[in-house]
Formats: C-alpha cells, sequence, structure tokens
C-alpha cells in the first residue's frame, strides 16, 4: 500500500467505499449490454462518503501522549496516523504525491508542500478539510 493510501485508510476513508464495493461487482452480473456495468459502477466511485478528517485527528491527538501540532506539521500528522515520519517516509511519500524537485532538496520547503498537499488530496478524496487548513 503507498503511505498516501495508508494515510487514507488510518483516516477511515476506505471503510465506506469497500461498503459500496460489492454491489458495484453485483451490477456486471446483469446480461445487459456493457455500458450497464459501467452505468452501475458510476455510483459507488463518485458517491464519496464525507469523513470527518479534523474531528478524527482532534480525537486521535487528545489520546496521544505527546502534543502534537498536526495541523501545521506533515511530522505530526504521520506521527499522529501512527505512520512512520521519518526524513526517508517523507521523501517517499513526497515522491508519491508528486512534489516539485525544488523542494526535495530542502525538507523545510518538502514539508510544508507535503503538509498542505497531503490535506488538499483528503479533501478531493472527500475529507471535510476546512478551507483555512488548506
Amino acid at each position: 500500500m503507498s503511505i498516501f493510501g495508508s494515510i487514507l485508510s488510518k483516516l477511515g476513508f476506505g471503510d465506506k467505499t469497500e461498503a459500496a464495493a460489492p454491489a458495484a461487482a453485483a451490477a456486471p452480473a446483469a446480461p445487459e449490454a456493457s455500458a450497464a456495468p459501467v452505468a452501475a459502477a458510476a455510483p459507488a466511485v463518485t458517491a464519496i462518503s464525507v469523513v470527518d478528517v479534523v474531528a478524527h485527528l482532534e480525537s486521535a491527538a487528545a489520546g496521544h501522549a505527546e502534543k502534537l501540532n498536526w495541523k501545521t506539521s506533515i511530522v505530526d500528522l504521520m506521527k499522529l496516523l501512527g505512520l512512520d515520519s521519518s526524513l526517508a517516509a517523507r521523501k517517499d511519500l513526497a515522491t508519491e504525491l508528486g512534489c516539485p524537485a525544488d523542494k526535495m532538496g530542502d525538507s523545510a520547503q518538502m514539508n510544508v508542500w507535503l503538509h498542505k498537499t497531503v490535506l488538499q488530496k483528503l479533501a478531493a478524496n472527500g475529507g471535510n478539510v476546512p478551507a483555512e487548513l488548506l
């Protein structure tokens, strides 16, 4: 699983889309033309369940031994989710998400880009992320 995939999973993004997957898989069994399965599969893909990212992270932060500033720090965000937050892991995540090469050479710039991009991608995948965090 990709690092971003792990982030999605830890926040519960996969839980609701997996429940819709069996319904989409059952639809192609109909002897209709090939257009029917495509139409049946489309709602499962577009039916994004909203995940309250802030509530999930605030709840996790409340029970965490360390005081973590996940709202501004990618390291703290990854720690809060129980993921490897080492520089190597962050570089892998930055590569996975398409970080510009000029930011990859400076860990501070990479971290800022990475934090913003992760939150934007969470929002794009159905996460309820406030505009001030984007």
